[in-house]
């Protein structure tokens, strides 16, 4: 079948119209246009479906096999990825490859979308408020250094200015997914140093995202303006707080009402949609859609549902995921690596000392040990995930040179590769250090750490104004978005069907509904605090200063509402004044704005305190130390899992005799929904429980010891599953039984069910119920027992 071009088939089309006007053959020409516009449509969209389906086809194919080689050697998946790219690109002439690198692309780009959203997903906002001042401390330490050593670097290599730019930013950033599995793989995760490396790669994926608007904007205005940089900072930051904010109010709630209206499928596609939409939010506003991305997962993080969607959008993630780290080897040219292997070489030993150095030294400066700081600093030390997604913004803005792409590849390749090993070596670099390094250094170390980690007391104004700086910040936040938003879209709509004066009043009164709730906020957050009354008792000039705080947060009330006035009627200042100031004086003493005021915030708190139902654990970022000052600096929280084959299955703690025996002690079992808090000796393990300890180091890895001791009888339980019956047994008058609980019988193998009596019957009956004469025991278990 001939495949006709757009051009040809026009001609054609129209030769027939001609032929149609000359001949009135009606009905054999519409038969023709309609065959021909038949094949044309035919021919078209198999031209454009065909290639996307078998480029998507070849490449998945081989990044099976390879990652299932990568497996085998107990590699990371994510350098199978890269070297099933390398393979499948066109750089490797004597193999396959795809017809089309622009459908991988395509591909690529949503794989970065799903990657910033499972990120936020685990990022949440919960997270980083536990995360503590060692991960802030040591995150920014990282970053800033690492920057500057790579902008360094790559000035004295002779790449581009913006190249060496670009190029900083990529080294500063490393790989949660690779840490994480290295921690999981080395049995690490109970350890107090990964808790604290991973509140440092949490504080480093806000960083990367922030840098990632930075690096955009310098790379289209290719100079940096100090005006417009700082103007991109504060836009950037307004953007995430106001949809923080806002997402936060609504996502949760909304999620809450649907709740039992939602299934697994129902979930995922929610998800998407809402993810997909931030992205088109944040690109109308002019940011990256990894941004709206990244936003939306930390928004959705704070939901009731956060642990169910990261399970649906999973298998999303990987997938895009995969053909994202693909088309990374596939724009790899060994040729060109080879040709650059010495500038590889330096960056890969400038990663490996750089970020040991500054990690260590930034763990260090937050008041942590010695010990704690050397095993974070050489866990940071590859390239991650996110240098990949730098080092395509340069590419897609054509502002980096073509080698620095496979070059970064390549030195990410290798510092993935060292990371285990890394994380071993930091035991005996720690020994060595601590056994050569003067008394007087240890003991300064010693004072310093000790003398940071007390608790340190704020004055009562400091955290007044502390807080009262925040909230402020945030309702004006709040109230520039939505007057913005609002001029935007809904006051020209107004107009286009109430022009005038009319539209102007209507558009007002429309606006001060919506802000009037975030102005009485903006003048009433913390006058009722407990600081606030505890200063006004204290002296008359506290009262002084605290009315005039009152004052300004009613001017600044009045600037906005003056400027949404003069905006709307183009008044005279000084008749602006005069009505912002009704306005101020309305809302200040209307019940209702009050109440909606309070319920707003409320209705925020619940939704942002609320939604952690998880307990804080070693694998999670938050898992800072239990007390920062010696001598409990040592111990700290962690959370196990309770395999359905351990051999104290059953038993209650009580029996089990964990904290006399490993002393350590349980704050928390959570058991699907249900969480107890402090449980008793009397409560039973289950298989699933999650546990949540707190304890050293040495005393955590006992107890994991403990946990992974399995019970001798699983593998026979396992043979003779299908010899499983339920058994009606009669107690008769000689039987052993009778007088006796279920718990004294010590019945084993078998689990009583149920219990009939004459008077009625009993199901699932409590271990204390006592046999009677003429009971029917229904049984379940081996019929042989």
């Amino acid at each position: 079948m001939p495949c006709f071009k757009t051009d040809s088939w026009q001609n054609e089309i129209f030769s027939m119209q001609t032929h149609l006007r000359k001949t009135n053959s009606v009905y054999i020409c519409l038969a023709k246009e309609k065959h021909l516009r038949t094949i044309f449509y035919n021919n078209t969209t198999m031209s454009e479906v065909a290639p996307l389906i078998s480029d998507l086809a070849f490449i998945l194919i081989v990044a099976g096999l390879v990652t299932v080689i990568f497996k085998w050697l107990k590699q990371p998946v994510i350098l199978g990825y890269i070297v099933a790219g390398i393979l499948a690109g066109p750089s490797v002439p004597f193999l396959p490859t795809v017809s089309d690198p622009a459908n991988i692309k395509t591909w690529a780009d949503i794989g970065v979308i799903f990657l910033l959203f499972a990120m936020g997903l685990d990022f949440s906002f919960k997270k980083l408020m536990n995360v503590g001042l060692t991960a802030f401390t040591a995150g920014i330490t990282v970053v800033c250094g690492m920057t500057f050593l790579g902008y360094t670097a790559g000035n004295a290599m002779g790449f581009s200015h913006m190249s060496s730019i670009f190029l900083g930013g990529m080294l500063s950033m490393s790989s949660t997914a690779i840490v994480f599995k290295a921690f999981s793989d080395m049995g690490l995760l109970q350890q107090r140093f990964t808790g604290i490396v991973l509140g440092i790669l949490v504080v480093e994926e806000l960083l990367a995202v922030v840098m990632m608007v930075l690096l955009s904007t310098l790379a289209v205005s290719e100079h940096f303006e100090g005006n417009e940089m700082f103007q991109s900072v504060l836009k950037l930051a307004a953007f995430l707080i106001f949809w923080s904010v806002l997402g936060i109010y609504l996502i949760p709630t909304l999620l809450r009402k649907i709740r039992q209206f939602i299934n697994n499928e129902t979930l995922l596609i929610m998800s998407i949609g809402l993810c997909l939409g931030m992205v088109m939010i944040a690109t109308q506003a002019g940011f990256s859609a990894a941004l709206g991305a990244f936003v939306m997962g930390s928004l959705l993080a704070e939901t009731i549902a956060s642990e169910k969607i990261v399970q649906v959008v999973q298998p999303v993630k990987d997938l895009f995921g995969a053909i994202f780290f693909v088309s990374v080897g596939m724009m790899v040219d060994p040729v060109i690596i080879w040709q650059y292997a010495i500038p590889i070489l330096i960056l890969t030993l400038l990663v490996l000392l750089g970020q040991v150095f500054f990690g260590s030294f930034g763990v260090l400066l937050s008041g942590q040990s010695l010990r704690i700081a050397i095993q974070s600093g050489f866990s940071l030390a590859q390239v991650g995930e996110f240098a990949f997604i730098i080092a395509s913004l340069g590419v897609s803005l054509k502002v980096t040179d073509s080698y620095l792409y496979p070059v970064i590849v390549a030195v990410s390749v290798i510092t993935t590769f060292l990371t285990p090993y890394m994380i071993r070596f930091s035991t005996p670099v720690y020994s060595f250090i601590d056994a050569h390094l003067p008394q007087f250094l240890k003991d300064s170390i010693n004072r310093y750490t000790s003398g940071t980690m007390m608790v340190k007391h704020q004055s009562t104004w400091h955290k007044l104004l502390k807080s009262m700086l925040l909230s402020i910040m945030l309702y004006v936040v709040l109230c520039s978005f939505t007057i913005t938003l609002f001029f935007t879209y809904i006051h020209p709509l107004i107009k286009t069907h109430l022009s005038g004066i009319e539209g102007n009043l209507l558009s007002f009164v429309l606006l001060s509904l919506l802000i009037a709730p975030f102005l009485w906020a903006i003048i009433m957050n913390k006058n009722n605090s407990t600081e606030f009354h505890e200063l006004w008792e204290d002296n008359l000039f506290n009262r002084g200063a605290l009315v005039s705080m009152i004052l300004v947060k009613i001017i600044l009330c009045i600037i906005i509402v003056m400027g949404v006035i003069i905006h709307l009627f183009n008044v005279a200042s000084g008749v602006g004044l005069v009505l912002s100031l009704v306005l101020i004086g309305i809302i200040y003493f209307s019940k209702w704005i009050r109440k909606r005021s309070l319920t707003m915030e409320k209705q925020f708190m619940v939704n942002f305190e609320g939604s952690e139902e998880k307990n804080v654990s070693a694998t999670s970022p938050a898992a800072p130390a239990f007390r920062n000052s010696s001598p409990f600096k040592n111990l700290h929280k962690a959370e196990f899992t309770i395999a359905p084959d351990f051999k104290s299955i059953g038993q209650t703690i009580g029996d089990t005799r964990i904290r006399t025996q490993f002393k350590i002690n349980i704050l928390s079992i959570k058991r699907g929904d249900l969480l107890l808090y402090i449980p008793n000796g009397n409560e039973h393990l289950y298989p699933y429980d999650k546990i949540t300890v707190v304890g050293t180091d040495e005393q955590l890895a006992q107890f994991q010891t403990f946990l992974e001791q399995k019970n001798d009888q699983n593998t026979a339980s396992n043979i003779l599953i299908k010899n499983i019956d339920m058994e009606e047994i009669t107690l008769e008058k000689d039987s052993s039984l009778i007088g006796k609980s279920i718990r004294q019988a010590g019945i084993q193998g078998c689990i009583i069910v149920g219990i009939e009596r004459a008077n009625g019957s009993l199901i699932n009956p409590e271990p204390d119920t006592i046999f009677q004469e003429k009971d029917i025991l229904w049984i379940v278990g081996d019929r042989k027992m």
